[in-house]
């Protein structure tokens, strides 16, 4: 539980700085991706569900991010030593449609995805250990961080623009690995990692 409870401590203020970031179980409908994708009725997840999946979160100021003292101290607390910019927008990114599609293929990476919304707003959608989708929807100022080997998929939301700061440890790391790669190392030491918790609960039951 140790563990865990120094994820959630990276949620930390949010809700002092402006309305939490919002979680929730999506339907399986073939409806368009963009759309929200609720379940009737809507099934929220908890930060701290988050916390146990690997994920972290921190609100900051999109808008004075290269002088923001939080985001500087992460950076330098978890080595991130590289970021770019990347506009997702049709009359933006080039080849659109098709990259579109391949961020919204179920992928793992061998390092973290760590992203900044400067501007705009999408949806990162993870699964849970018992297999379902979470949506997860980001917002400006919204800073995300995807541990190493889950499952997980990115798609804008209706607005269909997002500007993101992107962070790398050392040289950036681009490579999906689409699934399934249940046998895949990095995907073993995800599950080694952080589903002990999950485990606990199905054995007390």
């Amino acid at each position: 539980m140790a563990h865990v409870c120094a994820l959630v401590c990276a949620f930390g203020n949010v809700s002092a700085q402006r309305e939490s970031m919002e979680a929730w179980y999506m339907d399986d409908s073939a409806l368009d991706q963009r759309l929200p994708h609720h379940l009737v009725p809507r099934q929220n997840v908890s930060h701290q569900k988050l916390a146990e999946l690997g994920v972290l979160h921190w609100v900051l100021d999109a808008d004075n991010y290269e002088h923001d003292e939080e985001l500087k101290r992460i950076r330098k607390d978890r080595g991130y030593s590289y970021h770019d910019i990347v506009d997702v927008a049709p009359d933006r990114l080039p080849n659109y449609e098709q990259k579109l599609k391949v961020f919204y293929e179920e992928h793992i990476h061998t390092d973290e995805e760590i992203r900044l919304v400067l501007e705009g707003s999408g949806y990162f959608d993870v699964r849970d250990f018992d297999d379902r989708w979470i949506r997860i929807w980001v917002r400006k100022g919204d800073m995300i961080i995807l541990p190493a080997g889950i499952y997980h998929r990115f798609t804008l939301d209706e607005a269909n623009y997002a500007k993101v700061l992107r962070l790398f440890v050392g040289e950036p790391v681009w490579t999906p690995y689409n699934r399934p790669q249940d046998d895949h190392p990095v995907r073993k030491k995800y599950l080694t990692d952080f589903n002990k918790s999950h485990q606990m609960e199905l054995v007390a039951h």
